[in-house]
């Protein structure tokens, strides 16, 4: 039996006119969003401020994650047109901040990166001004890869550690706890970027199995940092191991600035991308 949601976790439904639009916009371009296919629980309160999480490259993974709602499947070829639909995206939403993120397509021989300098380089042409944050796979580490995402210099690199090293195979057993920890510090190191990562919490891990995470995102040159409650999607997904309480989130903060991170965004509700554009 699942355990209730905490009310402090519950969101209000919101339709507006402007959250309207959003959807006519993504839908007339033919776009998908991590808002929609992970069921993200702050779409309505992005949406109501003209902003979304672009999920390029389909929506289908070729990895299947047991917390993520995005399902595993054979991807469909990529869409040549997607990065100038984008791009257009971007600017009808009028985004001052545009942030992108992708299914994992392990089929692909550079894993999507390629794709990804194309979606910058057509914001860039059509929105000069806008700032761009990316999340990224791990691209299996491959600097090669890697180094096509340097070269376009997008103003933030995201890539997710996601849970514990202790929870890492059960949770992501196509991934690897210390292939992120390099691709994050070599985007650090060699690229020079603003980096970025975050941690779900709620699947079991202990509290000190959460501070080593801390500074072992550290020591790889994480800039900013970002921690939040694991909610289960469907019953098919892990089960919630402990919902956290606002006082515990509390703490969560004080332990980031212990442990030397300036900048960062922790709550219950907290995800990946939630007011990017705040934290940079």
């Amino acid at each position: 039996m699942r355990e209730r949601l905490p009310d402090y976790l519950k969101r209000p439904i919101i339709d507006t006119d402007t959250t309207r639009n959003v959807r006519r916009i993504l839908k007339n371009r033919c776009l998908n969003t991590v808002c929609e296919n992970a069921r993200c629980p702050n779409k309505n309160e992005c949406y109501t401020k003209n902003t979304a999480t672009f999920l390029i490259m389909g929506n289908v993974c070729t990895r299947n994650c047991r917390y993520c709602n995005i399902s595993s499947e054979r991807p469909k070829p990529l869409d040549e047109k997607e990065p100038l639909h984008v791009a257009e995206a971007v600017r009808d939403l009028g985004l001052k901040y545009a942030v992108l993120t992708s299914v994992t397509r392990d089929d692909l021989p550079d894993g999507g990166a390629e794709h990804f300098v194309k979606c910058v380089e057509q914001i860039r042409a059509l929105n000069p001004d806008t700032k761009i944050e990316i999340l990224t796979p791990d691209f299996k580490g491959d600097t090669i890869a890697l180094d096509k995402i340097i070269k376009v210099h997008p103003d933030v690199f995201n890539h997710n550690i996601e849970t514990v090293k202790e929870l890492f195979k059960m949770a992501r057993p196509q991934g690897n706890y210390e292939v992120s920890l390099k691709v994050l510090k070599y985007m650090k190191e060699t690229g020079k970027l603003t980096t970025k990562s975050g941690l779900m919490i709620g699947l079991g891990e202990t509290p000190l199995q959460i501070e080593e995470t801390l500074f072992d995102l550290k020591k790889s040159g994480v800039d900013i940092l970002t921690i939040g409650q694991y909610i289960q999607p469907t019953k098919a997904h892990l089960p919630v191991a402990k919902y956290y309480t606002p006082e515990e989130y509390e703490a969560l903060q004080k332990l980031a600035h212990k442990v030397g991170f300036k900048y960062f965004q922790i709550g219950p509700l907290v995800r990946s991308s939630y007011r990017a554009a705040d934290l940079l």
